[in-house]
């Protein structure tokens, strides 16, 4: 099978990609950096070319309301047209659990709206939501703090590792299109406020994490069932515990 990554050079891009080279298939990691820009459609039709699967995980650069709508306008309107030329017979792109709940939120706005291009095109599909990745809760600390106090609300998580979002994409990719969603999660539940304490605490962060349940998630206020799945939903392996073990770093 020929699999094509938009996005191939990113963090979920690059794990994907090995495992799918791995299974044995042939795999094009494209990205701005090898030429392909779907947001302007450069080198999209040399990409696609024979290609049977590809895999939406790119992201956009800014997380300011009309350049991310702009970008997953843009580049899944390109993609889409691309693969019809090429008769490409699996789209498989990587989305947000809960991003029809945050209307809020520009951000999860403008995953609404590629999911809407995805399902209105003829291209076969399958959209994969995914919980948030260990990975970012760095980030989430980061926009969270003020001075020395990461302010976050209590509402549950289940947030799951990078390596168990690529797993799930690499068999997802091989399957038959759902031309429908299916939800990946981590396999705990636990408070935002919980998280940011695990995490800072097993990279020696001196913060100091206040639950304040009126605290905004980029721009949106969070509850239970924002971010949550449900059920039937594929779960990862990976606890945040393990995760932390391997990838915590003290400063």
């Amino acid at each position: 099978m020929k699999a094509v990554i938009i996005g191939g050079s990113g963090l979920i891009g690059k794990k994907l990609a090995a495992l799918l080279a791995q299974a044995g298939h042939q795999v094009t990691a494209a990205s701005p950096s090898t030429g392909v820009n779907a947001v302007t459609g450069e080198g999209l039709a040399q990409a696609l070319a024979g290609a049977e699967v590809v895999i939406d995980v790119s992201n956009s650069p800014s997380f300011e309301d009309g350049a991310v709508m702009q970008f997953f306008r843009a580049s899944t309107q390109n993609l889409l047209a691309a693969e019809l030329a090429a008769g490409v017979r699996h789209h498989v792109a990587l989305s947000v659990v809960g991003s029809e709940r945050l209307p809020e939120s520009g951000y999860f706005r403008a995953k609404v709206a590629q999911e809407a291009l995805i399902k209105e095109s003829a291209v076969p599909y399958t959209i994969v939501r995914a919980t948030q990745f260990f990975e970012f809760l760095s980030s989430i600390a980061h926009v969270s703090s003020q001075g020395q106090t990461v302010r976050v609300s209590s509402a549950r998580l289940q947030p799951m590792a990078a390596a168990d979002v690529a797993e799930a994409l690499s068999r997802i990719a091989t399957e038959a299109p759902r031309n429908g969603t299916c939800e990946i999660a981590g396999p705990e539940s636990l408070g935002l406020d919980e998280l940011m304490r695990l995490a800072l605490r097993a990279s020696r962060d001196p913060r100091e994490v206040v639950r304040d349940d009126d605290a905004l998630y980029f721009g949106t206020r969070l509850d239970d069932a924002s971010l949550t799945p449900g059920p039937g939903a594929r779960i990862g392996t990976t606890t945040l515990q393990s995760w932390l073990a391997t990838n915590a770093t003290g400063s």
